[in-house]
């Protein structure tokens, strides 16, 4: 293990985190992990753990790995969405070149409908960002 350990660890769950300090500076010289906090990602909520207080550090910590995660988070949306296209071409492929009858006839009708929901949705937003450029040239030109 690693002379420098870091301040803080932050166990992921679902929403957020744990927060724990980490203390190598005992008798036993042992790393010992002190529950301080917990924290939701999606509504920013930080709170002491038991009847503890945060310190300025302590927040400033937290709130900085809260934002790292957020990006961490975001760039993996995006991945496993560009991860989605490869997987449908590769469905495509499978379709056309290599499906049993009996294969396609157990996921077409899921698949026509998953696609025919996310065409929906995709050209709704698109005409939506369409709208809003329009509007936003009409509004720059006067």
């Amino acid at each position: 293990m690693s002379v420098d350990l870091p301040e803080y660890y932050f166990r992921v769950r679902d929403n957020g985190a744990f927060v724990f300090r980490v203390d190598t500076e005992n008798r036993q010289r042992r790393i010992e992990l002190d529950q301080i906090a917990n924290v939701n990602i999606r509504n920013g909520e930080i709170k002491p753990h038991g009847d503890r207080k945060l310190s300025e550090a302590d927040l400033l910590a937290i709130r900085h790995w809260m934002d790292d995660r957020r990006a961490v988070l975001a760039e993996r949306d995006i991945d496993d969405i560009f991860r989605a296209i490869d997987h449908l071409n590769l469905t495509t492929h499978w379709a056309q070149s290599r499906a049993s009858e009996e294969q396609l006839e157990a996921v077409t009708d899921q698949l026509l409908l998953t696609m025919h929901d996310l065409r929906s949705v995709l050209v709704r937003k698109k005409a939506d960002r369409l709208m809003k450029a329009a509007a936003k040239a009409e509004g720059g030109k006067g």
